[in-house]
């Protein structure tokens, strides 16, 4: 019976490797399921945000819809056109898609 604990209890330590392994498994993990497919939507956003143009149909983050009249890429600001002669400021930031011509029928 004695003998049996011992066996179990040097088991159930573990060796410090096997625990380091472990916490590698787990943050490469995290990084190829959270973290590299993040950091890929953030990239695609951005390149959206920077291709706009005027003229462009958009949809703020807001729910605005409107028409882009004026980029100011120094500043970052975006006037957009949401009714006829209304013009609002917003960043460029809040920006969420783009409109389909579908939406406008």
């Amino acid at each position: 019976m004695t003998t049996l604990n011992i066996m179990l209890q040097a088991q159930a330590g573990g060796s410090p490797l096997s625990f380091w392994i472990m916490i590698i498994a787990i943050f490469a993990i995290m990084y190829f399921f959270m973290i590299r497919p993040q950091k890929k939507k953030q990239k695609e956003i951005e390149k959206f945000r920077n291709s706009l143009q005027v003229g462009d149909n958009i949809i703020t983050s807001g729910g605005i819809h409107g028409v882009v009249k004026q980029i100011d890429p120094a500043n970052s600001i975006v006037t957009i056109e949401i009714a006829s002669g209304v013009k609002i400021q917003i960043e460029k930031s809040c920006i969420y898609s783009r409109e389909s011509l579908n939406q406008q029928a």
